[in-house]
């Protein structure tokens, strides 16, 4: 019986492995420094739009609009690109919210979609285009409480920080109070240092950084 369950727990760890291993990443080139990012399998429509939009040269180009310090950098929107560069003709739609939490929460360093509000998409539908990555910060007992307590009243409820989401907020941070209203759908694996130098630089009072930070290129490599 202890053979089996070596057997199983050997096969379960491999299997894990493998599907990190086949995860399609993403290299963004900024003018700040390169961030490379994986996408969920989890998140297929999100992480397959992604790639899409990657593929076609969408992103090359674009700001860092809107950037909160402490909290994360937004991108993604076309309005953004350089005078007199063409955008790449290809279909823009809203994906529908493919929220998997616990196993996927707002931790430092993930990828989400942004979205419009609930008052005019009730159903948290997902940009077409636009991503934030989370820099976030830490935060102790007394600071989740509250932050369930705002989850309570903006989920009806139904998102509880589990003690093991708890345990990576303290750990190393985050943004607890997005969990199950946005869509993560990847996570920076080199240049979480890029991030945050980005999340520290000088805004106006919309968050649009009083220096231009752009995508130089995206580029799918895996």
């Amino acid at each position: 019986m202890r053979r089996i369950l070596l057997i199983l727990t050997m096969t379960l760890t491999l299997a894990a492995t493998a599907q990190e291993q086949t995860r399609r990443q993403v290299l963004i080139e900024t003018t700040m420094g390169n961030i490379l990012i994986e996408l969920y399998d989890e998140t297929p429509a999100h992480r397959d739009n992604f790639i899409r939009l990657t593929e076609a040269g969408f992103y090359d180009g674009l700001l860092f609009h809107r950037v909160i310090y402490g909290f994360m950098i937004q991108t993604g929107d076309p309005s953004t690109r350089p005078d007199g560069d063409k955008t790449p003709e290809v279909e823009l739609h809203k994906l529908p919210a493919e929220f998997r939490y616990p196993q996927l929460f707002h931790k430092r360093g993930v990828l989400a979609a942004a979205r419009e509000g609930d008052s005019v998409n009730p159903e948290r539908m997902s940009s077409a285009s636009q991503f934030y990555i989370v820099y976030g910060k830490r935060f102790d007992d007394p600071m989740l409480d509250r932050m369930q307590e705002s989850l309570d009243r903006n989920t009806n409820g139904e998102i509880k920080l589990t003690p093991e989401v708890r345990e990576a907020y303290k750990t190393f941070g985050g943004t607890p109070h997005l969990d199950g209203q946005y869509t993560v759908f990847g996570e920076v694996v080199e240049g979480l240092d890029i991030v945050k130098a980005i999340d520290w630089v000088d805004t106006d009072p919309s968050y649009r950084p009083l220096t231009d930070v752009r995508i130089l290129h995206a580029m799918v490599v895996k």
